[in-house]
């Protein structure tokens, strides 16, 4: 069968783990990859032996599909250009800067009937698909996202409700399979001048309660989903790839003969086995899958715009709050000058 020709737009940081991948893929060839950075384009060509091209334009004439790993805000006119040269695209989360521009481009995918992807890697995340699996069987109450980072090495091009917090929403989505009816946002920045902490409440007709935290100022990487289900406590870690079912905890205070007591607390935990793999290998090798059989993939342009919806608004709630903080602290700065400037700073 005939290979799928691969073209790499972006040369940064997520560009380079797609070129390592994209050269290790059975039926993909990666062509070459673009960059304005023409250094760093030309670094990622010599170590994966292919071209740096000078061109967006040359690039595209011999490829059959793009990767789009370059910032947020040129996502837009780049899977605009690509979709209307007829060519299928992956494109990094989230789908673009803003929720209008998604819809532009999912009625764009619409009308040519091109495969795009969106970057949503937790779908392809063995552990989450786990999850799945074991909340099939359980009734769940509450489900807890927290996703949480240090500022250093945070992609600041965006906040992080748009860094961060957009993996988990779309996450949410999928698990309930609808849109909520009620959201409760607020957040605050430290450091960037946009929002750098996010807590969001979910309310959906037919789905537990989802509360999702994202942090960029929080010096410990953390990436868990929590689930209070009747029949058990699940804690799932995508980061190290593991979930615990907590079945039962029993608490007794034992009495010792020389008349002391102790408490003691025991539980029944079992834990999931969970495949070894790569995400973002298991997410680029579906995106060629799907060129080569024209299947609809797992996260479509529409679930990029979904995602994108919510996490507009919720921005929007909370950039309401600051603002609201800001009038509420500016009036009594003389009182509270320093938490002042630690919420609207």
């Amino acid at each position: 069968m005939e290979r799928t020709r691969i073209g790499l737009l972006g040369a940064g940081r997520m560009g380079r783990n797609h070129a390592r991948v994209f050269s290790t893929l059975r039926y993909a060839d990666l062509v070459g990859v673009y960059d304005p950075a023409t250094d760093a384009a030309r670094s990622v060509a010599a170590q994966y032996d292919v071209a740096a091209f000078e061109s967006l334009d040359a690039l595209l004439e011999q490829v059959d599909a793009v990767s789009i790993a370059t910032p947020t805000p040129t996502h837009f006119e780049l899977v605009k250009t690509c979709l209307e040269r007829g060519l299928d695209v992956f494109v990094e989360k989230p789908f673009t800067e803003t929720w209008m521009q998604a819809q532009a481009l999912t009625k764009l995918v619409e009308e040519t009937g091109r495969i795009v992807q969106v970057g949503h890697i937790e779908r392809f995340n063995p552990a989450y698909g786990e999850l799945k699996h074991v909340l099939d069987n359980m009734s769940p109450l509450v489900v807890n996202f927290r996703r949480l980072s240090s500022y250093v090495g945070s992609n600041t091009d965006v906040d992080v409700v748009l860094d961060l917090m957009v993996h988990d929403l779309d996450l949410a989505l999928d698990l309930a399979g609808a849109d909520p009816i009620q959201i409760e946002a607020d957040g605050f920045t430290v450091f960037s001048g946009a929002i750098d902490y996010a807590s969001v409440t979910l309310r959906f007709a037919r789905w537990p309660l989802l509360t999702l935290t994202a942090s960029r100022v929080t010096e410990q990487k953390v990436r868990a989903i929590d689930v209070t289900a009747l029949e058990a406590y699940i804690e799932g870690d995508l980061l190290n790839k593991s979930i615990q079912v907590h079945y039962r905890t029993v608490g007794e205070y034992i009495h010792h003969n020389h008349g002391g007591v102790k408490y003691r607390q025991e539980s029944v935990v079992e834990r999931i086995h969970v495949p070894i793999a790569e995400p973002l290998h298991a997410e680029l090798d579906h995106f060629v899958h799907c060129v080569r059989t024209r299947q609809q993939p797992r996260v479509t342009a529409e679930h990029g715009l979904r995602t994108l919806r919510l996490a507009e608004t919720i921005r929007e709630q909370i950039r309401q709050r600051m603002l609201d903080a800001r009038f509420a602290y500016g009036r009594t700065a003389a009182a509270a000058p320093n938490v002042a400037s630690a919420v609207i700073a």
